[in-house]
């Protein structure tokens, strides 16, 4: 080898040694930010990006990780793969640093096979604060959830709303459910009295009631019935085209609610036929049917909604859903009523009873605590619903709360009336306790007993005021200044009983002078001498065979010829 070969061997040698003295030197400061990283990368909040794949699969956002690819969350997490700055991460949930801890969870990371919040299907009795109640539907004569379930309603009605609008409240209505054992309560939207929605009530006002009444229930597990509630107006034709209008309103603000029923006509009467509710029904009916194909409608009956007879020989069974009311006050209405109810319902006709109290139908006297125990014995065993009247402090004996209470929730069994307490007692099973020994008792009611009815006719519920009451005494019959109105009388009702012949009146008042008057009274001489059982939106007094009335406060002031309708008594003849 000559010396010039060996001479290029020892250089490359050289060149090969710096080489490998430089390269290790090189790799340890170049190298490094290229390697995968000993921890899983971290998003922007600093958790691992593989954590929300090993979360307990109670979490939302980790039961969908086995779903179908379309939901977001269920596809591979594409990002934390594909960016850089993650390295070549390919099965997150391998790192055991973002595993859960031991063993897998038990519970399996499919979504439930029954949503969380429960299905529209609960049992007969619905559970408080559910949120959301199973629709209801007509089965033969039985009320029955989305299961086929039987259920049975049992509660309370308020009062007008214009008048005793404090206890629609949300904690009242959540008390109700808890502890009175009440599982729906109905809203009485008055039309023609004082305040209502056809006689110059605040509309703005009473829908919002409605509207908010039916969102308390509606948070406390209660279904809810929506009252259109006819009674001094008789034929529910006179405000048809308010109805209409206002149901069309209403069900379409409340479509979507699962536990709203709708009462069309709350109590026809003064003459008011089955075939003026029907054709009055087959209106208003496709209105709501609309907006809620499916809802609980419930349609008034003749005669103060109880000649469900008549409408059973011919129902309206053209539509699906629908239930017919009867109403009864216990202290009047006894086993005649009844068997006309359980005739009815053996000939297949769904009944609703949304209106009952345990008074005589003037809705203050004639306690009948033992009766009312038998009507609820029947409407038990036939399944049929019942709602008391009323949910007020108003100062007569259908009301459930004492006047004398102002409290408007967190009510004590001492704030409640004889029929409070005995709703409170029907509804939960229990005896209430005695009464706390420092409140004094209720007083009694001063209007006498009504006597025992034998038959299914009745006085109606009175048409009442606001809470301010009428007078008990009329201006003297020669005041000075209290101008005479013409007045007439319509026999609406008549009945005997054991201690006399009954006579009930609806009066139309004119006002004939020609002039405003801001006060009045009226004479009307009878066919035979009487005495005053009841009076309503009127104060009157007897003598002989004369019947005097004077204005109310809220119906004093009358323009040049117009007519007053909403007064009515109840006269008992004297022998």
């Amino acid at each position: 080898m000559n010396r010039g070969a060996v001479a290029a061997i020892a250089a490359a040698l050289f060149l090969l040694a710096l080489l490998l003295l430089v390269l290790p030197k090189d790799r340890d400061t170049q190298d490094a930010p290229t390697l995968p990283p000993t921890q899983p990368a971290t998003e922007p909040s600093g958790e691992p990006s593989t954590r929300p794949v090993a979360e307990p699969p109670t979490k939302p956002v980790t039961e969908p990780v086995t779903e179908p690819p379309s939901q977001p969350v269920t596809e591979p997490p594409t990002e934390p793969v594909t960016d850089p700055s993650t390295g070549p991460v390919t099965e997150p949930t391998t790192d055991p640093s973002t595993e859960p801890p031991t063993e897998p969870p038990t519970e399996p990371t499919k979504p439930p096979t029954q949503p969380p919040s429960e299905p529209t299907a609960p049992s007969a009795r619905p559970q408080q604060g559910s949120g959301s109640l199973s629709p209801l539907a007509v089965r033969g004569t039985r009320l029955v959830n989305a299961a086929g379930e039987p259920v049975q309603l049992r509660g309370v009605s308020t009062h007008g709303l214009a008048w005793f609008p404090q206890f629609v409240n949300e904690a009242l209505f959540a008390e109700m459910a808890q502890s009175w054992g009440v599982n729906a309560v109905r809203l009485a939207l008055y039309t023609a009295e004082y305040g209502g929605w056809c006689t110059g009530g605040d509309r703005a006002a009473l829908k919002k009631l409605v509207l908010d009444g039916v969102d308390y229930a509606e948070r406390a597990g209660l279904y809810v019935i929506v009252d259109w509630h006819i009674l001094s107006d008789g034929n529910p034709n006179a405000h048809k085209a308010e109805a209409v209008a206002f149901f069309r309103e209403i069900s379409a603000l409340l479509a979507q609610k699962t536990h709203v029923l709708y009462e069309i006509c709350n109590e026809p009467n003064g003459g008011t036929t089955w075939q003026d509710i029907a054709a009055y029904a087959r209106e208003v009916i496709p209105v709501i049917r609309q907006n809620d194909p499916d809802c609980v409608i419930l349609v008034g009956t003749p005669n103060w909604s109880q000649r469900v007879d008549e409408a059973v020989r011919a129902p309206l069974s053209e539509f699906d859903n629908i239930m017919y009311t009867l109403h009864f006050y216990a202290g009047t209405h006894r086993a005649d009523l009844r068997n006309t109810m359980l005739a009815a319902l053996d000939a297949g006709l769904p009944i609703f009873v949304s209106e009952f109290g345990i008074t005589d139908a003037s809705g203050n006297g004639g306690l009948d605590e033992a009766e009312a125990d038998r009507w609820t014995a029947a409407l038990n065993e036939r399944g049929v619903s019942y709602l008391m009247w009323s949910l007020s402090n108003k100062a007569e004996d259908s009301a459930a709360i004492r006047s004398s209470c102002a409290k408007t929730s967190g009510l004590t069994e001492s704030d409640l009336t004889t029929a409070g307490k005995w709703l409170l007692r029907t509804l939960s099973g229990t005896a209430p306790a005695l009464s706390d020994p420092s409140t004094p008792p209720e007083p009694p009611s001063t209007t006498p007993p009504e006597p025992s009815d034998t038959s299914p006719a009745a006085q109606p519920e009175p048409s009442d005021p606001p809470a301010v009451a009428p007078p008990t005494t009329p201006p003297s019959e020669t005041a000075e200044n209290v101008p005479w109105l013409t007045a007439d009388l319509t026999l609406v009702n008549e009945w005997t009983s054991a201690d006399g012949a009954y006579r009930q009146y609806a009066v139309t008042v004119t006002n004939t002078t020609g002039a405003p008057v801001e006060s009045w009274q009226a004479q009307i001489v009878l066919d035979a001498p009487f005495a005053i059982d009841n009076v309503w939106n009127a104060a009157a007094t007897a003598s002989g065979r004369t019947l005097t009335l004077t204005n109310a406060p809220w119906n004093a002031t009358l323009a040049p010829n117009a007519t007053l309708q909403t007064i009515g008594l109840i006269l008992r003849l004297l022998t």
